[in-house]
Formats: structure tokens, sequence, C-alpha cells
């Protein structure tokens, strides 16, 4: 096989990737971040015999495997868990993946199996108490939405060119967002409805979660009617099997890596910015119930305000971008990120609309900020080789998640003090801001083989 042109793409092939991103945001935004948590404490609960809505459950633990685990702390290893499994498959995930001939079943494939697991939730009633099950079907889910999101990534340089790729990027990034927070909304409201006639909320909890599943699949069927396989490249192992030979290209990759020292110095940069990012957003709503002394429904509505914020954000720093480049933009959101930070660490205790504002400024930063991201990195990759270094991108994204929660840890327990730990992670964006100011991108790109867009 001889290499090809691989950007060509049609509108209808374009939409049906954008419908991926609809498929699969609502499993992060309503089970990862909203009521994932809620039903497995509540289910180790009920199998400890106390109730975690009652503040009952503070001191008990329930047993996993070999440990013993606190009820607080089994989401938050179930999570860890997870991504620790994605971390050793998502580079095996991404080689297999730019050696298969049809790339687009590999995306189906992962994204059917971890809706499958989602939509097992309505085997786990709200009184079984079968938090192993759940924890199982969570973790399941976790890690086949990091290698979907993998094969999904790495269609990015082979459906847009280099001069659209800020725009196709944003574009995915902004309906995923909007179809996040609808489905968090309906949820919402299902629950609220749910109390009003006098039915368990956790049933609509159960259910909620068993629907993203559903939803999953169903835009997943989408995808795959649109999406078209991508003929190969040449490839040193043809000989070998699939496995084998992904194996070897996998070892190829990371060696080869070495020789593109502006890509690392790129993911570096990214490993940094994106764990403070997440270390926001995952800490957002801690912050704002203990520290600050918010209300629920002020958080729940935060969540959902960021959500349909992120919508604009994304669209406005790519039109950002088109005029001044991606770099240059990413930098403009790392500096909004700083300033998130310090308005967190200043903002009074018991400011429901200054964090409401907090959550705006939030949003506008948040989607642009990663989409632009993959479409800078998508142009700091060889040809041919897209889904494996997508797989080492997330393990960047992914994988590292767990630093920035320990700094925080770690300075909250030194000083007494969440706002010095909200204060430490304004390192991670300083950091990344340094190191991302450092690449020079437009020689990344044409050290990797790309052509560089005239905004870089």
């Amino acid at each position: 096989m001889s290499p090809i042109a691989n950007t060509h793409s049609t509108r209808r092939e374009r939409v049906g990737w954008y419908a991926y991103a609809l498929a699969d945001q609502p499993f992060v935004t309503t089970v990862m971040t909203v009521l994932g948590t809620i039903y497995l404490t509540r289910l180790a609960g009920i199998a400890a015999g106390c109730n975690p809505d009652q503040g009952g459950c503070a001191d008990r633990q329930v047993p996993v495997l070999w440990f013993d685990i606190p009820i607080g702390s089994l989401w938050a290893y179930t999570t860890s868990v997870s991504v620790l499994f994605a971390v050793v498959m998502l580079p095996i995930v991404g080689t297999i993946a730019d050696r298969s001939p049809n790339k687009r079943r590999l995306l189906v494939f992962f994204a059917v199996i971890g809706a499958l697991f989602m939509f097992s939730f309505v085997f786990v009633g709200i009184d079984s108490g079968n938090y192993l099950f759940a924890a199982f079907l969570i973790l399941g889910a976790n890690i086949f939405y990091a290698c979907a999101s993998v094969v999904y990534d790495s269609y990015l340089p082979q459906l847009a060119g280099p001069a659209d790729r800020d725009r196709v990027s944003s574009i995915g990034w902004a309906g995923g967002y909007i179809s996040g927070g609808v489905f968090l909304m309906l949820n919402l409201l299902t629950l609220n409805l749910a109390e009003a006639q006098g039915i368990n909320p956790l049933i609509a909890v159960q259910y909620g979660m068993a629907a993203t599943g559903i939803w999953w699949i169903a835009w997943t069927m989408f995808t795959l009617s649109r999406l078209e396989n991508r003929p190969l490249l040449e490839s040193k192992f043809t000989d070998s099997g699939m496995v084998k030979g992904s194996l070897k290209e996998l070892k190829q990759n990371f060696s080869e890596l070495k020789r593109y020292p502006y890509t690392l110095l790129f993911l570096g940069a990214f490993l940094l910015y994106s764990d403070g990012i997440s270390t926001v957003i995952a800490l957002s709503s801690t912050y704002g119930d203990q520290e600050l002394g918010l209300s629920t429904d002020v958080l729940v509505l935060t969540i959902l305000i960021v959500q349909f914020v992120n919508f604009a954000g994304a669209l406005t720093l790519k039109a950002i971008a088109v005029r001044i480049g991606a770099k240059k933009t990413i930098l403009l959101g790392l500096i909004g990120w700083s300033g998130v930070v310090l308005a967190a660490f200043w903002m009074p205790a018991g400011s429901p609309g200054w964090f409401l504002a907090l959550g705006v400024a939030l949003g506008m930063v948040m989607g642009g900020t990663q989409a632009l991201s993959r479409s800078l990195f998508s142009q700091l990759i060889p040809e041919g080789r897209e889904a494996a270094y997508f797989g080492i991108y997330q393990i960047a994204d992914r994988g590292t998640s767990w630093i920035g929660p320990l700094v925080f840890g770690v300075i909250v327990q030194m000083t007494g003090s969440m706002r010095a730990g909200i204060f430490a992670l304004l390192a991670f964006f300083i950091l990344g801001f340094i190191l991302l100011a450092m690449v020079p991108i437009r020689k990344a790109i044409e050290a990797v083989g790309n052509t560089p867009p005239a905004k870089v």
C-alpha cells in the first residue's frame, strides 16, 4: 500500500464524525460527573447497613477484592483503576487502529461495549446493595470510552486539512457539550418529577444512567452510517499478524517519538495544563460545597451552565484561532484558566452569584482550549500513525489526571486550607503556558513531515 492523501472528506462524513461527540458526552457529564458517584455510594451504603444521605456512612468500609475500602473513597478508587487500565490499553488500541482496514467498526466496537456496560444498570436495583457489580460497570464503561476516544480522535487529521482542523475539532467539541448539557438537564428534571410523584429519586438515577447507554449506541449507529474507512499507509510489519505487528509498531512509535522533540515538548505542556483543567473541574463542586458553603442546587446549576457555555466558548476560541492561530489562542485560554483559579482563591464564601459567574468564565475557556489542543496535536504527528499517537495523547490527558488532585490534597493537608490547595493549581497553568510558548509550532509541524497551515 502506498501513501495517499487522507484529508478528503464530504460534509456527510464530517457530520457523522461530529455525531459521535453527541453520543459519548452524556456518559461523561451525567454518569462520571454527577449521577455515578451518587448511585455507587448509595449501593455501598445499603450493603454496609447505613444511609449516605443521612451522613451515617463516614466511618463505614466495604470489602473490594482483598481490601476494605471506605465508602467515601469507593468512587475515586473505581475511576482511578479504570484510568490505570486505560493507560496500558490506549497505545495498543491506537496502534491496532492504525493497522485496521475497518477503523470505523473498531470505533463502534469500543463504543457499543462501553454503552452496554451502562445499559446494564437496569439490572442493578436501588435496594440490591450490589456495589461491586455497579463499580465493575462504571470501570468497564470508562475504559471502553477511552479506547473509543482514541479511534475517534485519530479520524480528525484524515477528515480535515491543516487549515480546517481547528474548525472541525471545535465544532465536534461544541456539539458534544450541548448534548451533555441537554441530557443532564433531562435527568435532573426526571429526578425532580420522580420526587414530586412520590417515586424514589434513585430509580430515576438508575434508569438515567442506563439511558446513557441507549443514547450512546443510537448516535454511534448514526456515525457508523456516515463515517468511511480510510486506506492504510504502508507498514513495515505487513507480514506479521494484527496483534504481533501492532506490538512491533507500538515499540517503533515510542522509539520514533524521540526523534520529534517538539512534539514531546508539546505533550509535556499539554500534560501540565490538561491536568490543571481536569483537577479544577473535578474539585469545583467540592470547593463550592466545603469551602464556599454553597447549596447543592447552586452547584448543579453551575454544572449545567458550564456545559452550555462550553458550546459558545469552543466556537469563540475557534474564531480567534482562525485569526491568530491555535497556539496563541491556547495560550490566551491558559491565561483565562489562571484567572479562573485566582478568582476562585479570592472568592468570598456564600456567594452563589459570583460562583455562577465563575462557571461562565470557566466554560468560555474550557471547551475551546481542549478542542484546539486536539487539533494542534494532530498537526504534530506523522501521517499514518494518527491513532497510535492519539493513544499517547490520551495518556497525557487522562493517565496523569491524578497528579493535580494529589498536589491539591497534599497542600490542603499541610496548610489546612482548601484555598491554598486551589492556589497551588495555578502552577499547572503557568508551567504549561511556559512550555507551550517554547514550542516552535511551524518547525514542529514540518519536522514530522506535515504542511503547516497559514496561521499556527
